[in-house]
């Protein structure tokens, strides 16, 4: 394509996707901002009733809140294209990263809210997304960013019904009512919200693949299959997938029980979203030779990518200088980080087995200038004030090890509410369960402030 070519006042420089409604470019704007732009399918634009709906629809979609959506800039007709603009959110889709592995820990748990935050902004405008699925997802350096929300009812032109059914893709992630043709409401999308989650936990949707037919039937007919969804999740995923819309929570109630709170505001769950967050890393293209290649258990979110987080909060990235030392504490168990706003030095002081149990320690240092607060920074969820999202992960074991739990408790260190100033110094430590006795190293994953590789284990 000519890089050259214009829609309206926006340059065109790549193709980005296409899809049921159109193509998306990336494009620049006038003043040289990068946009997403998508050109209608021509057979849509010709209709008369898409182009008396699409301003009344595209100023709707507007109207949202971009709190973890991809917000409408623009939205035009020009020659007979209809196109419609969006902010440009760098990251890949859903389904891309977890055709690579599934979601686990606080990244899911991000994810579940970062979607139920953007379907809330995305209702209270009185808007309905109507096509919610992971290739409407993208996973960007602060969180899951929902987009083409109020796009796929502008198909809904009279005679349009068979063509677009078959245009949108796969049913996996329609509700009952949507499958059976009836009017679409927002609990419509908290059913998409619940098979979406599925697939992002599991690596499958809840209703299965196949022909169009045999998933529509099962999205009608058939129980979600939910086997190997985090447990912390899973009830509220079957409400969410309830065949009655009536019985369905909404995307505010969505948001208000996974954070453990009520009347949640979308900018707050916003805030909570990017501070539990860890940046994914797209997968190299092409891939590596297998001998290269990454081992499969290593946590897909580890890499070399630095990302702003909320408020100046920096997230570090692995150094591929470092190399493993002779054992725990040595100089290269240790790294300097950006991370929380602040320089820290991250150091391995133990790592110590007794059978399949470990005890890790570590001291974290701010050698920075600035206040680096620690405290909720490092838990599981965003009111969770213990280390509880640090893990290890050893060769051969598909999931990474969190810190062990016993009658509720994490036992773990405890984070103080306090200020994390220059000169401030902390030891912390966790206690994991289910370690192989074969295993003699580990890779050390601190959340936000980064991982530490091939960390020797010692013996009581």
């Amino acid at each position: 394509m000519n890089v050259q070519q214009r829609v309206g006042p926006y340059t065109l420089l790549k193709k980005l996707g296409e899809g049921g409604m159109g193509v998306v470019h990336l494009a620049e704007d006038p003043s040289g901002r990068r946009v997403a732009l998508k050109t209608m399918r021509p057979e849509l634009a010709g209709r008369e009733e898409f182009r008396r709906r699409f301003g009344k629809e595209t100023e709707a979609a507007r109207r949202v809140a971009r709190f973890c959506t991809a917000p409408v800039l623009d939205a035009g007709f020009e020659g007979g294209t209809a196109y419609l603009v969006t902010e440009f959110v760098e990251g890949p889709d859903l389904s891309s990263v977890v055709a690579q592995a599934p979601l686990t820990g606080s990244n899911l748990e991000a994810l579940a809210v970062g979607v139920a935050t953007a379907l809330a902004a995305i209702h209270q405008a009185g808007v309905v997304h109507r096509d919610l699925k992971p290739s409407n997802v993208l996973l960007s350096p602060v969180g899951p960013r929902v987009i083409d929300f109020g796009v796929a009812q502008l198909a809904d032109a009279p005679g349009a019904v068979a063509t677009i059914a078959t245009m949108m893709g796969t049913p996996a992630y329609m509700s009952p009512e949507q499958a059976r043709g009836e009017q679409v409401s927002p609990a419509g999308d908290i059913f998409s919200w619940g098979a979406l989650v599925t697939f992002a936990g599991t690596g499958r949707p809840p209703f299965g693949t196949g022909g169009v037919a045999e998933v529509v039937y099962r999205v009608i007919n058939h129980a979600p299959v939910l086997d190997g969804l985090d447990e912390r999740l899973r009830p509220l995923v079957e409400r969410a997938l309830d065949k009655d819309p009536a019985r369905r929570p909404t995307a505010q109630q969505l948001v208000d029980q996974l954070l453990g709170r009520t009347g949640v505001p979308v900018a707050a769950a916003t805030k909570a979203v990017s501070e539990t967050w860890t940046p994914i890393v797209r997968p190299a293209r092409p891939p590596a030779p297998p001998a290269a290649r990454r081992k499969p258990w290593l946590p897909i979110a580890v890499g070399v990518l630095a990302a702003a987080v909320g408020a100046g909060v920096t997230l570090a990235a692995v150094r591929p200088w470092e190399r493993p030392g002779a054992g725990p504490g040595t100089p290269a168990a240790a790294r300097t980080v950006d991370a929380l706003g602040s320089r820290l030095t991250v150091q391995i002081d133990s790592l110590v087995r007794q059978g399949t149990k470990v005890r890790l320690q570590w001291t974290v240092k701010n050698v920075g200038t600035e206040n680096a607060p620690l405290f909720g920074k490092l838990g599981k969820d965003v009111f969770d004030e213990t280390v509880s999202r640090v893990t290890i992960v050893p060769p051969g074991v598909g999931n990474p090890l969190y810190p062990a739990v016993k009658d509720g408790v994490c036992q773990c260190f405890s984070v103080p509410n306090t200020p994390f100033d220059e000169g401030a110094q902390l030891q912390l430590w966790a206690v994991f369960e289910g370690l192989p006795e074969t295993a003699e190293r580990v890779d050390v994953n601190l959340g936000p402030l980064g991982a530490i590789q091939d960390v020797a284990v010692t013996d009581a």
